[in-house]
């Protein structure tokens, strides 16, 4: 099965940091107004998904949901959590207070990927 979602090493490793300070985690990906479509990081259970949004993946044991609008442009591409040294747009993501952001780099899934990838959970 092809996955989704993978993450860079500098990702998992401030995943880890969080984990230790936060407990189990979540990430959640909109195309709001604030954060723009940059994915933001909660305690789980911190952010309650709507109606149709999709789980496309679990990084180091956190599920990574992605809005059903968004998903529904980005369905056909594989995502890429990466982290930098910046201060987010919307500041509300737990890695915020220690100058990170984290960022999905896209690349789009070539036909034979298609045919396998892991399966979805949605939001009903």
């Amino acid at each position: 099965m092809i996955k989704r979602i993978d993450a860079t090493e500098k990702a998992v490793e401030l995943i880890k940091i969080l984990q230790e300070k936060h407990g189990d985690l979540m990430f959640y990906q909109a195309g709001g107004c604030c954060e723009g479509t940059q994915p933001q990081c909660f305690e789980k259970g911190g952010f309650y998904q709507r109606m149709g949004d999709v789980c496309i993946g679990t990084i180091e044991n956190t599920e990574f949901w992605v809005d059903k609008d968004l998903f529904e442009y980005w369905k056909h591409a594989h995502f890429t959590l990466d982290v930098i040294d910046a201060f987010g747009v919307g500041g509300f993501s737990l890695e915020t207070p220690l100058k990170k952001t984290f960022r999905i780099e896209y690349r789009i899934f070539t036909p034979e990927e298609e045919q396998s990838l892991e399966p979805l959970i949605f939001i009903e």
